[in-house]
């Protein structure tokens, strides 16, 4: 067991740390290039760490994804030196100041640790010598708009060296379709929620009590943002952006389930004054290595149209990564090669259905004189500990948060148990070089990281009844091929009255779609169910008979005549609603 040193503090408490048998794999069971070393510096924290980072004092302060009455940050220190934390004290509760608290960012600036919940930017002073701040919690930032919680409102921040904090705004939508993500439904055109959202604002970053008008707006057509980071070298803001969704459930007559699966790009982008990516109304397609006009606005995957005028991005990643962090290393332990480099922490994909999830790894982008000086390369995997990766609760673990501390090691959390691991160099750094990264290359060819072949990839191919064919082509892809979900995100299909109990409530849900928080099984969703009326009532009936016979439940069939009737009632009600003027 580790060492532990407690203290009796009358607000904040400290924790004992247990350390598990991970500890017995080589470097925590992660997979790195030659003469890298991991040690897990804890093993797991019931909340579970997000973004981190390091102060001068050698304290890693992690954000837990979500603050509690008593606290929202987590506080460790190695004292004996060993890579592991001896100590770890939580602090900073904010859950009774707000109503979302869904954490996005950690950075430590001018003294200041910054982080932040879905709606506000917050800092604490830092004391030198003291774990845990001893001044009040002061907030930088709100989101005070009215609409409350909706898609991407995540505030990631970064700093430039100029005294400026940038926040992005992330876009309500997916592809600023009204009604949202609705099958065939045009977007509106110009877009108006670009006006606040979609986009990155520029803010004084030792100000307090600002709002999105006391902002600068410093560029736009940015969809949604959580891996954010300045470059020192360079003197720019990067972004690691996430790409839309639902090219197939929302446009299947223009897209294939495999081209849904792979598209669109996950954006690296160098983010100048001024600059627009092009969101809603274009997309990049690393495939073709260009940007095409989206569906929304009359794209069917190969026009570029207005598209010519907006940014590519520097890299095109694979569609679906999630890149949640992103930062660049300024430090000296690790080899002169990644002196100046990004790493970007890529959490893996939900909705690749009916392909495996991929993802899940750190990448490395080499940089030179500010700009990408090659490919981007695989710097850790193992996190999953499965390949392929069928659904996204297949995997163990899942890469979230990057932080270096004065000396230039590395510290890498994850998201499903909330382990932290360290990770140090310990080769010779100037002779570092191809032959030791030989075997990180050879893991683009794994499942989980390579482009998916259209055939033998395909986990529909394997489908025993029309039914399960049309699941593994549209359901799957949030609810996953087990029938389990993603925490949070999309509820699962088993052990929950909406599969088993009323027909015409299930059957409602898929003509007309649902939005919203529901509960299932004491576990709090909040998502977006688009509606499937384009599918035939044949189609939908195979497919809720599927999920009512399988994944542990045993209710009867629906027919398609029942999802006739329900269609028609639907019609017959919608031809009712008063007509809006134009």
């Amino acid at each position: 067991m580790a060492k532990t040193y407690l203290r009796r503090l009358p607000i904040f408490f400290v924790i004992l740390l247990l350390f598990g048998c991970s500890n017995e794999l080589p470097n925590g069971g992660l997979l790195l290039p030659d003469n890298f070393n991991a040690v897990i510096m804890i093993d797991s924290v019931k909340e579970r760490v997000r973004h981190m980072a390091v102060s001068d004092d050698g304290v890693l302060y992690g954000k837990l994804r979500e603050s509690h009455d008593k606290a929202g940050i987590i506080a460790l220190k190695d004292v004996d030196g060993d890579g592991k934390a001896d100590v770890a004290e939580k602090f900073g509760a904010y859950r009774s100041q707000q109503k979302w608290s869904y954490a996005t960012a950690m950075r430590i600036y001018n003294g200041y640790i910054y982080f932040s919940s879905e709606l506000v930017v917050y800092r604490y002073k830092l004391k030198p010598g003291s774990m845990i701040p001893d001044g009040e919690m002061e907030i930088v930032v709100t989101d005070d708009h009215e609409h409350g919680k909706h898609e991407h409102i995540g505030k990631p921040i970064a700093f430039d060296n100029k005294g400026n904090l940038y926040v992005p705004f992330g876009a309500p939508s997916n592809a600023c379709q009204d009604p949202k993500r609705t099958p065939g439904a045009p977007g509106m055109d110009p877009c108006p929620q670009l006006e606040h959202h979609g986009g990155v604002w520029r803010f004084d970053a030792n100000k307090l009590g600002q709002t999105q008008k006391d902002g600068y707006k410093y560029a736009t057509g940015i969809r949604s943002v959580v891996a954010m980071d300045w470059n020192p070298v360079d003197e720019n803001l990067y972004i690691a952006m996430h790409g839309r969704d639902d090219l197939l459930r929302l446009f299947p007559d223009r897209f294939t389930p495999w081209e849904s699966a792979l598209l669109p790009s996950e954006e690296f982008i160098r983010v100048t004054e001024g600059s627009d990516f092009g969101w809603p109304y274009c997309y990049y397609d690393q495939i073709k290595g260009k940007k095409v006009l989206a569906p929304e606005y009359g794209g069917d995957g190969d026009i570029v149209g207005r598209c010519a005028e907006f940014e590519d991005p520097l890299i095109g990643f694979p569609g679906h990564w999630a890149p949640n962090d992103l930062v660049f290393y300024e430090g000296d332990q690790f080899p002169e090669r990644y002196k100046h480099g990004a790493f970007i922490a890529f959490h893996g994909s939900t909705n690749r259905a009916p392909n495996p999830q991929s993802g899940y790894i750190v990448a490395f982008v080499p940089f030179k004189d500010g700009s990408p000086s090659g490919d981007w390369e695989v710097f850790a995997d193992g996190f999953a500990g499965v390949d392929p990766i069928e659904s996204v609760k297949d995997a163990n673990l899942r890469p979230m948060g990057i932080a270096f501390d004065k000396n230039g090691a590395m510290y890498l959390s994850e998201s499903v148990k909330g382990r932290i691991w360290k990770i140090t160099f310990n080769g010779d750094r100037m002779n570092f070089g191809q032959e030791q990264l030989a075997e990180m290359e050879k893991r683009k060819s794994v499942t989980h990281v390579r482009t998916p072949d259209k055939l033998k990839d395909n986990l529909a191919m394997d489908a025993n009844s029309p039914g399960e064919v049309v699941y593994n082509t549209y359901c799957a892809n949030c609810h996953q091929k087990d029938g389990g979900g993603a925490t949070g995100r999309f509820p699962p299909l088993t052990s929950t009255d909406w599969v088993s109990g009323d027909k015409t409530r299930l059957i409602k849900v898929i003509l007309e779609g649902m939005e919203g928080e529901m509960q299932i099984n004491g576990e709090t969703y909040n998502g977006v169910m688009p509606q499937h009326s384009f599918l035939s009532d044949t189609e939908i009936a195979d497919v809720l008979t599927f999920i009512r016979s399988n994944f542990g439940n045993k209710a009867d069939e629906i027919e398609s005549h029942h999802v006739a009737n329900q269609r028609i009632i639907l019609e017959q009600h919608n031809a009712q609603l008063p007509k809006t003027s134009e």
